[in-house]
């Protein structure tokens, strides 16, 4: 069953996207649609970073994009007061 919602995408472009949720129901990620899994070296033993493990309630690369956005043009910097110093009268 999917569980969908709008999201606001900013890469590669910005779109109004539909996405599915993980599933706040399931028993092995608790809505949270993953688990960190810490490894280590092999030879040594020691910590050597986390990975993210996707949940099987969960599809993260499930989403369509339903409408893109218009970029919106950068300001334009001006002088800090473009009236001066004189007075409005």
């Amino acid at each position: 069953m999917y569980r969908l919602r709008i999201h606001r995408a900013t890469w590669p472009r910005p779109a109004l996207v539909l996405t599915d949720t993980p599933n706040p129901a399931c028993v092995d990620c608790r809505g949270e649609g993953g688990h960190n899994r810490d490894y280590g070296d092999h030879e040594t033993g020691e910590y050597a970073g986390t990975e993210w493990e996707t949940c099987h309630c969960w599809d993260e690369n499930r989403r369509w994009t339903l409408l893109p956005l218009p970029r919106l043009p950068r300001r334009q910097h001006t002088s800090p007061d473009p009236c001066g110093d004189e007075p409005p009268f």
